[in-house]
C-alpha cells in the first residue's frame, strides 16, 4: 500500500467516523430487533434498512481511506443498547444517535478543513447533506410516535412506517 495522503489529526477523525457508522450498524440492528420482539414489523424492517445504510456509510469512509494510502482501523464496537420501554425511547435512541453522528461528521470536516485536506472535505460534504436528511427523519419519527396515543394508531404507524419516512429515490 502507497503512503497515506491523509493528514494524521484527519485520518484520526476518519477512523473514529469509520467506527462509528459500524456501531451505528449494530445499533440500528438492535433497534430493529426489539421492534420485531413487539410484533412492530415496520419498525423492525425499517431500523433493519438503516443498519444497511450504516454499514455502506462505514463503506464509503473505508473505501476513501484505501483510496488514499491508508489502511481502516478498525475498533471493538460495544454491545449496543437493547432494553427499550417504549417505541418512543426507540425512536429517541435512534434521534440521539443521529445528533452524535452529526457531531463527530463536523469534527472530521473541521479537521479536514484546518488541514487544508480537500478530498476529505469533499467527501464529508456527502455526509454533511446525508445528515441533514437523517436529523429529518429522526425528528418526524420521534414526533409522529408521540402523536400516536393508542395501540390502533400505533399500529397503523407501523403500517405505514417505510413510506412515511423512507424515500425511494435516496441516495445511499
Amino acid at each position: 500500500m502507497q503512503k497515506s495522503k491523509i493528514p494524521a489529526k484527519v485520518l484520526t477523525e476518519l477512523n473514529r467516523r469509520l467506527n462509528y457508522e459500524l456501531g451505528a450498524a449494530h445499533s440500528y440492528r438492535a433497534l430493529s430487533l426489539w421492534c420485531a420482539g413487539q410484533n412492530l414489523k415496520g419498525f423492525a424492517a425499517f431500523f433493519a434498512k438503516q443498519a444497511g445504510e450504516e454499514h455502506e456509510h462505514a463503506k464509503k469512509m473505508a473505501d476513501h481511506l484505501i483510496d488514499r494510502g491508508a489502511l481502516p482501523e478498525l475498533a471493538a464496537i460495544a454491545a449496543p443498547r437493547q432494553n427499550f420501554k417504549s417505541l418512543l425511547e426507540v425512536a429517541q435512541q435512534a434521534q440521539a444517535m443521529e445528533q452524535a453522528n452529526t457531531q463527530g461528521i463536523h469534527a472530521v470536516y473541521e479537521a479536514a478543513l484546518a488541514a487544508k485536506d480537500y478530498p476529505t472535505q469533499v467527501l464529508m460534504h456527502w455526509f454533511i447533506n446525508e445528515q441533514v436528511e437523517e436529523e429529518a427523519w429522526t425528528a418526524e419519527m420521534v414526533e409522529r410516535v408521540q402523536s400516536a396515543t393508542c395501540a390502533g394508531s400505533v399500529s397503523d404507524l407501523d403500517r405505514h412506517i417505510e413510506k412515511l419516512l423512507a424515500s425511494d429515490g435516496k441516495e445511499d
